[in-house]
């Protein structure tokens, strides 16, 4: 037994339930199981400090433990009884025990992020240089012709970056913005024709009356003279669906050549709503810039279907993009534990959730596959929280080109995917642990651009010049 566990139990700061597992690896399974949620050292972000003593359902040996074993579903987090055995999550309970005195101790602290970092790849050298900082958890990036970026900060706010720096007052006028977990103000996109008409698409959880209820709503307007101004609503649900759970609400937004605006949702921590192509929740959507419904939309004309239901069967959409050489819509997509997938999109599919998943749900047992279900062309265990994508089709980084870029919440990571055609030939990971990566975008200058949190800041990936 180590020193250091001694002196805890000493200090009655660890427990005999945590001494019992500390020969197994907490610090390991943590990493793995609890990270993704609770930050690389369980400091928190975006779930709950774990190492701060402040407990919401008991902070002795037996609730932790349960609150391990059986999760809080309607908070996202699954639990992890079938996937974990008794004696693994004794381990991580043993390990956040002893994590605690050094936490309040000042030994363990929120990650701080130097502005630059030289790192190498297996195609290039590059910078990950912080290029603007002070944002609160931004959350989608849209850049103007005029050389302005916009960016959502998922606290309520929409910023402005111009010359390369954070305008110090936010747009005003935006719509009342419900904040709460994976709740508030999500992705932002400019209208293809944006330099004629000025539009902005934006998408935010909206509330109604009732025990905490709400829901993604998805709006366009202009801004004028640092306001929001000419605002024309484009989705909302019925009051009916709107959920007192506060996870899973989408939304990222993707244009086509036609101009019609693709748009995702979660179902909302009901799984149910997947399927049901009465509910728009758990699908990806296809509306004209103006919010009508395209004739040719795949259910526009069944009776009782939401009609701008372009893909279903999905459980929380977070990346759309298009392949630069093969047209095709590929989408991100959180699974439960695990089972994070990569998808190609056709229209009227179904995509499994919550029948086929890679993932793990005590609550529930998957099929690996279904006839008339279309299964991942990649996924991941343990879950990466994969966000916003991004085909690179700029010249800055030439061996990249064609590459999909990957945001990844879990493990704060940066993934580059080689494909061939509709298939998955390679995977890299760029970087981990240098913080959360909501999104990721090519900027007209060809760098690779990435909204970032733990600090919330715009980061971009540089070439090294001595290539």
């Amino acid at each position: 037994m180590s020193t250091l566990l001694l002196r805890l139990i000493a200090a009655g700061l660890l427990s005999t339930i945590g001494v019992v597992a500390a020969t197994r690896d907490g610090a390991a399974i943590a990493t793995t199981y609890c990270a993704p949620c609770h930050n690389q050292h369980l400091v928190g972000s975006p779930a709950p400090n774990l190492i701060d003593n402040l407990w919401l359902y008991g902070g002795n040996d037996q609730s932790v433990l349960k609150s391990i074993r059986d999760g809080f579903p309607a908070a996202g987090m699954n639990g992890f009884a079938g996937v974990l055995s008794e004696d693994d999550m004794r381990a991580v309970l043993a390990y956040i025990r002893a994590q605690a005195p050094l936490y309040a101790a000042g030994k363990i602290k929120h990650p701080t992020q130097p502005r630059v970092m030289e790192l190498k790849s297996e195609k290039h050298a590059f910078r990950l240089e912080t290029y603007v900082d002070g944002l609160e958890t931004p959350w989608g990036i849209a850049f103007l012709p005029d050389g302005k970026i916009l960016v959502t900060e998922r606290e309520g706010r929409l910023r402005v970056i111009a010359d390369g720096k954070l305008q110090p007052v936010a747009i005003r006028g935006l719509p009342a913005i419900y904040v709460r977990q994976d709740g508030g103000l999500l992705d932002v996109i400019a209208h293809p024709d944006y330099a004629r008409n000025g539009w902005i698409y934006l998408a935010y959880c909206d509330t109604v009356p009732g025990p905490d209820l709400s829901m993604t709503v998805v709006v366009r307007g202009r801004i004028r003279d640092g306001a929001w101004v000419d605002q024309q609503e484009l989705f909302r649900a019925p009051a009916g669906l709107y959920s007192s759970t506060h996870i899973h609400y989408g939304c990222r937004f993707l244009f086509d050549r036609q101009q019609h605006l693709f748009f995702t949702l979660g179902e909302r921590g009901r799984p149910e709503n997947a399927q049901d192509l009465a509910n728009p929740l758990g699908k990806i959507h296809r509306i004209m810039d103006d919010g009508r419904i395209p004739p040719d939309n795949p259910f526009a004309q069944r009776a009782g279907a939401w009609p701008s239901i372009w893909s279903y069967g999905h459980r929380h959409p977070q990346g759309l993009m298009w392949h630069p050489l093969t047209g095709k819509l590929w989408e991100s997509e959180h699974g439960p534990s695990g089972g994070d997938e990569l998808n190609r999109i056709e229209p009227g599919q179904n995509y499994g959730w919550p029948i086929v998943s890679m993932g793990t749900d005590r609550r529930m047992s998957f099929e690996k596959e279904r006839a008339g279900m279309i299964s991942p062309l990649a996924y991941w265990t343990p879950s990466v929280a994969p966000s916003g994508i991004e085909f690179y089709t700029g010249d800055k980084f030439p061996r990249w080109k064609n590459s999909l870029f990957i945001a990844c919440l879990g493990g704060e990571q940066l993934k580059r995917i080689e494909t061939d055609g509709d298939k998955v030939v390679h995977q890299e990971i760029l970087f981990r642990g240098y913080g959360r990566v909501r999104d990721v975008v090519t900027g007209p200058d060809g760098l690779l651009y990435l909204a970032m949190e733990r600090p919330g800041r715009i980061a971009r990936l540089v070439p090294n010049s001595s290539e």
